[in-house]
């Protein structure tokens, strides 16, 4: 079963510099991160819950072409565009998903083994599967984590659920806005491939529901005119109003915390 948003791929040249932006102007913290030998990327993350918000740059132009997700990375920083160039939802179990799916048609590939090693050396370990095409427009990949470790053991699942963010306390990532070249193409990609269905999908715009979050497709020019991530505090009023505001590349729309109820 699709869970909801897993993480944002936001290409960066810089991530250690993209991660002070993202900590300076929204008030999110990087506290992870690490390096992908095998594509040559390297990141920084921000939890927000079991969401997260990878701020990925490229440390080995050469091995970019290798990887589905580091190819999209190198094509978009060639282009000189930093921002969100794709994103992952989450399963908890992937070989079903991918099963019921592929019946259905969908084109996904084959399951893959990935890895990331973190500086303390642990090396964190999924699984997913891709869409023939990865991109700022195209429909997501399909990500199972090892729920074990630093990263995704209970222990470390528990401690990011109430960390607390510059901004003020812990957050979450409520909504994303996706701008598409054509909302309806972009509607079928997304059910055919990976099941998420569009019912209001039309010219000025499309909303599916991902799990406990929203996907929202606008016409738009990918990259050119940025994405939109939408954040909810949880249990505290930010210093500041609603705000919206723009870094590494993505538009951040920052709410008032929803009333908590006793």
């Amino acid at each position: 079963m699709l869970l909801g948003l897993d993480h944002l791929v936001i290409a960066v040249e810089d991530p250690d510099a993209a991660a002070a932006e993202l900590e300076t102007t929204v008030g999110l913290a990087c506290t992870g991160g690490g390096r992908h030998p095998a594509w040559g990327t390297c990141n920084r993350l921000a939890w927000l819950g079991d969401t997260y918000i990878e701020l990925i740059g490229l440390f080995d132009r050469s091995l970019a072409p290798s990887g589905a997700v580091s190819r999209t990375v190198l094509e978009a920083l060639d282009a000189g565009h930093a921002g969100l160039v794709a994103y992952a939802v989450a399963s908890d179990d992937l070989d079903a998903d991918v099963a019921r799916l592929r019946d259905g048609g969908s084109p996904l590939s084959d399951v893959e083994v990935r890895s990331r090693t973190r500086p303390d050396g642990e090396v964190v370990r999924w699984r997913a599967t891709f869409p023939p095409e990865l991109g700022p427009s195209e429909p997501p990949f399909v990500i199972e984590h090892e729920l074990v470790g630093a990263e995704w053991g209970d222990e470390a699942r528990a401690e990011r659920a109430d960390l607390a963010h510059p901004l003020g306390g812990p957050a979450r990532i409520v909504a994303i806005e996706l701008p598409v070249p054509d909302i309806e193409a972009a509607a079928d990609a997304y059910a055919g491939t990976v099941g998420i269905h569009f019912a209001d999908a039309g010219p000025r715009g499309a909303t599916a529901t991902v799990g406990p979050q929203v996907v929202r497709l606008r016409r738009g020019a990918p990259l050119r005119n940025p994405a939109v991530v939408e954040i909810e505090p949880l249990g505290f009023a930010p210093a500041r109003a609603a705000v919206e505001v723009d870094a590494v590349g993505v538009r951040w729309r920052i709410g008032a915390p929803r009333p908590t109820v006793t």
